[in-house]
């Protein structure tokens, strides 16, 4: 699986300009209104306050009343309080130390108080406990960090429950053929089935976004399929910088034939293979692409049973892409 990192994804998850406030490229600056007790721009958070979202996120987890939850970005706690009704235990994971004291205050002198334990941190580099399910109210720019943190956790959790900018999430769940597939819905989808759940509006926030945001449901596949997360992210990056084109056109570029020569070269050392005098890197690719039968498809119309033949078909030849 991938390191989790703190790459943005697309637009920031900002508030909304004051009212008539110039719309210019400093509108998603986070400068706008931010809210009146905590500094949320500061840590891309926006707080949920329609109760009835709050609650349809919760119920669309099916929480069980033996479930370990872990809970990333609680806020003040609008969902918290609503898991804790009805799990044995939930971890909180937040980064703000202003809002987990907010948190724990909530709960203070509650029966919920023995079941919510907070960590207070940045949650790519936190340690995770054991989980059953995960729900989020995510900081969008660690979308894609949390995603693939979530899928490398070990054990396998059951559900998560996550919400995200609409445009990330829909890129999260697009099939082969939609404008929107690419990379990330190919790497994503490998490892778990992604549905989406609702569409929340950005009047449901405090402060409101400048964006639209929407809730999948991600369940990883059990077991893990066999393949090297590295090998298959590989090729898809390939394939997927011209998503458009034929995959034999992704495969002619001088560089992408060096690397893939480079690591020809160290699997024969390894495996004490001999090179033939007469190697041809170009003539092997021709080879491969030929004998997987997706020399002319596009990886805009393939899915993730394509590309993993096609990755099979390359091992078969000793090409390997990490």
């Amino acid at each position: 699986m991938p390191r989790a990192t703190s790459e943005r994804f697309g637009h920031s998850h900002a508030p909304a300009p004051a009212p008539g406030a110039k719309k210019d490229r400093d509108s998603t600056s986070g400068k706008g209104a931010l809210n009146p007790i905590f500094n949320t721009a500061q840590f891309g958070q926006h707080i949920l306050k329609n109760p009835l979202v709050a609650q349809g996120i919760v119920d669309k987890a099916n929480l069980r009343a033996s479930d370990m939850v872990l809970e990333v970005g609680p806020g003040t706690g609008n969902l918290t309080v609503r898991i804790l009704e009805k799990c044995k235990h939930t971890t909180a994971v937040e980064m703000d130390p202003r809002m987990a004291a907010e948190l724990s205050k909530r709960v203070q002198g509650k029966p919920e108080q023995r079941k919510l334990d907070i960590i207070v941190g940045d949650f790519v580099k936190t340690e995770l406990p054991y989980f059953d399910v995960c729900i989020s109210n995510t900081p969008y720019q660690i979308s894609s960090p949390l995603v693939f943190k979530l899928l490398s956790q070990r054990p396998i959790f059951r559900v998560a429950i996550l919400m995200f900018q609409r445009e990330f999430a829909m890129r999260l769940v697009a099939r082969p053929g939609d404008n929107l597939w690419n990379r990330l819905s190919a790497n994503v989808q490998l490892y778990a089935k992604v549905d989406h759940v609702m569409k929340v509006g950005r009047n449901n926030f405090r402060p409101p976004p400048l964006v639209e945001s929407s809730v999948v449901r991600i369940c990883p596949i059990d077991p893990p399929p066999p393949v090297a997360f590295a090998e298959f992210d590989g090729l898809t990056r390939i394939l997927f910088s011209r998503k458009n084109k034929i995959v034999r056109s992704n495969f002619q570029s001088k560089g992408i034939e060096q690397m893939l020569e480079s690591n020809y070269k160290a699997w024969c050392a390894q495996e004490e293979k001999l090179i033939p005098a007469d190697f041809d890197m170009s003539q092997l690719l021709g080879q491969v692409l030929e004998e997987s039968g997706f020399a002319e498809s596009r990886a805009s119309k393939m899915d993730v049973d394509d590309f993993l033949k096609l990755l099979t078909v390359f091992h078969k030849y000793g090409l390997h892409f990490a």
